[in-house]
């Protein structure tokens, strides 16, 4: 069968099969509204809406038009087994008003598509369990200490010593969060999350090459995955209290207020700053946070960091920031016993470009509906399931 006949195939069976969900999340990772999609495809945005709501199947070539124009195969559109519920799976953003609801929803895809990635690769491995505690926090409680106690919860629950944290995003990982990288195209929404019907997941903005910063961005994600699970996301006050989870968590109360200078000692708090991990404005954050600096000491060393240009830049050597690894080791380990990147991309119903996007150790600028280069190690095995992170029972 030439390669026209099953492209035919395909589009024929995407038709009879067709799931309006997966036209939705299509859309939104190209950043269309429904009337834009009807227009490039000559259909009104009422058969689109029809389309999408699975009360209407689009005929095949249909189906043809919408792949050109989204740039995805016909296989996209066919059901698969996980099946996204959106009102339980709203993703945090650090301010709802500054992102548009195109943004909102482009970012939203990529999370769900960065799930059916994981899904293709755990038919073949085994990675962590989710491992996260809950706390529920009022989103309206401003004064208790209940974003402190829960990510005291988080650190007794993953069993850390005392003392500073490691690799920040292998610790989430190794407690089964998934953490990616987001494509270039949605660098304008900052680090977010969401715990969806696959795994939580946090979403890294792949412009942020500040190390310390996105630490705390991670430690930021995992106190909304901890304690706004039903929370309405992008409130002042849900994100102060994320805030306040990961000033908590990347600096306990116990093992810092006596480190902590009262004054802007600048050689101290760059020594903290190496030790722990985090940015001089998070130290000087949480002293002001815990009494140790008065506010106007700490409004005098902020300003003081703006005058030097610190606040976009701080002094001494940056690190490379921390890199996830769960997805890419699998997609390594698959490699080495002959599952290519080519055929999980199939089996997970994304482009290869999409997928490589997803497994990326580091942030790619590649178009994310690339077309494959080769067709290297594109054969599946009967190779048994591969762990990750060590056997377990």
């Amino acid at each position: 069968m030439n390669s026209s006949r099953r492209t035919e195939v395909q589009v024929g069976d995407a038709s009879r099969l067709f799931d309006g969900r997966r036209l939705t999340l299509a859309r939104q990772l190209v950043g269309l509204r429904k009337n834009a999609l009807a227009s490039k495809i000559d259909k009104s945005a009422t058969a689109v809406a029809a389309y999408e709501s699975n009360t209407k199947r689009p005929a095949p070539a249909t189906v043809a038009q919408l792949c050109l124009t989204l740039g995805v195969d016909p296989g996209f559109f066919l059901p698969g087994p996980q099946q996204f519920a959106g009102s339980n799976a709203t993703p945090h953003f650090r301010s709802l008003r500054s992102t548009t609801q195109l943004a909102r929803d482009q970012a939203y895809a990529y999370g769900v598509i960065a799930g059916d990635v994981g899904a293709a690769l755990e038919r073949h491995v085994e990675f962590p369990e989710p491992n996260l505690p809950r706390l529920s926090v009022d989103v309206d409680d401003v004064v208790s200490s209940v974003p402190e106690e829960a990510a005291r919860l988080l650190r007794k629950h993953w069993d850390l010593k005392a003392g500073p944290i490691g690799h920040l995003v292998r610790l989430a990982e190794n407690n089964g969060v998934v953490v990616v990288f987001s494509p270039v195209q949605v660098a304008a929404v900052d680090a977010y999350s969401f715990d969806h019907d696959y795994r939580p997941t946090i979403v890294l903005n792949p412009a942020k090459e500040d190390y310390y910063r996105q630490r705390f961005d991670v430690a930021h994600e995992l106190g909304h995955l901890v304690m706004h699970v039903d929370a309405e996301p992008g409130s002042k006050v849900v994100e102060n209290q994320a805030h306040r989870f990961a000033a908590e968590l990347l600096l306990p109360e116990s093992e810092v207020r006596d480190l902590l200078p009262s004054k802007a000692n600048w050689r101290v708090l760059a020594s903290l700053k190496e030790a722990y991990g985090v940015s001089l404005q998070a130290l000087l954050y949480r002293a002001r946070s815990l009494g140790v600096m008065s506010d106007v000491t700490y409004r005098n060393a902020i300003a003081y960091l703006s005058s030097k240009g610190w606040r976009r830049r701080e002094p001494g050597e940056m690190p490379a920031v921390e890199q996830p690894s769960l997805y890419p080791r699998a997609v390594e380990l698959l490699g080495q016993v002959g599952i290519g990147e080519l055929a999980l991309a199939r089996e997970a119903r994304v482009t290869p470009g999409l997928f490589r996007t997803v497994a990326a150790r580091v942030p790619t600028r590649e178009d994310l509906f690339s077309e494959p280069s080769s067709t290297e190690g594109d054969g599946l095995t009967d190779e048994g399931v591969i762990r990750l992170f060590g056997d377990r029972a």
